[in-house]
This record gives C-alpha cells, sequence and structure tokens, in this order.
C-alpha cells in the first residue's frame, strides 16, 4: 500500500496538499501517483506569479513510462516552483512529500483547502482504481 500521511489533503487525480500556515500551500504528487509513473526524468514546475484555476493542468512530470499533467488542487496564485527538479526530478520518486513538492501556491480562498480529500478519502480513491 502507498503511504498516504493522515496530515495532507488529497485530490483525485493523485496531488497532496499541505497548509503551510502562512496563507500558502505546498502541492506535489502523491506516492501513490509516483509509483504508477515509474522513473521521474523531467518535471516543468509552474512560473512564479502565474494565477492557475482549480483543476487546472499547470506542471508536467515526465517518466520512463508517460507524460502526466499536473493540476493545481485550488485556484490562486504560484509563489514557487520546486527548482531542485530541474536537477534531480526523481527527487518525486525517493521523497514525494518531502524534497520532491513541485509547486506553492497562494489560494485566492484559503477555504477551499476543506473541500479537498482526507487521507482515508484519498485511500478509497486509490482502492477504486485497484
Amino acid at each position: 500500500m502507498s503511504d498516504i500521511p493522515a496530515d495532507l489533503k488529497y485530490t483525485k487525480t493523485h496531488e497532496w496538499v499541505r497548509d503551510n500556515g502562512d496563507g500558502t500551500v505546498t502541492v506535489g504528487i502523491t506516492d501513490h501517483a509516483q509509483e504508477a509513473l515509474g522513473d521521474i526524468v523531467f518535471v516543468e514546475a509552474p512560473e512564479s506569479g502565474r494565477e492557475v484555476d482549480a483543476d487546472e493542468a499547470c506542471a508536467v512530470v515526465e517518466s520512463v513510462k508517460a507524460a502526466s499533467d499536473i493540476y493545481s488542487p485550488l485556484a490562486g496564485e504560484i509563489v514557487e516552483g520546486n527548482a531542485v527538479l530541474a536537477d534531480t526530478p526523481d527527487a518525486i520518486n525517493t521523497s514525494p512529500y518531502d524534497e520532491g513538492w513541485i509547486f506553492r501556491l497562494a489560494p485566492s480562498d484559503p477555504g477551499a483547502l476543506a473541500g479537498l480529500l482526507d487521507a482515508a478519502g484519498y485511500e478509497r480513491v486509490v482502492e477504486d482504481e485497484s
């Protein structure tokens, strides 16, 4: 079974969201998603200052198997893309919830975070896909 930390929020498209407590959130892909993709070889993180809508494709992760769009879980402004991934995209494979984050976002509606899946809800999504 994939690692699904209880302190994060999740989307049905396999993104995780961490509330940073400062009006921003950090977004990455789940352990389940990186396992399904295989070895990550390239990441295109979004540019700072970009406005995104909820569910908008805003980043790309390429693996030896496929390229996959990464969707913004919330509407808001991108405040940072993870520059480390340009040189070490496999950080997503080795540390999907820490060094492998993809971008940070300042949500236009911080309350929208409550509408995302909790760990139990995401676990059901993963089970339904199996």
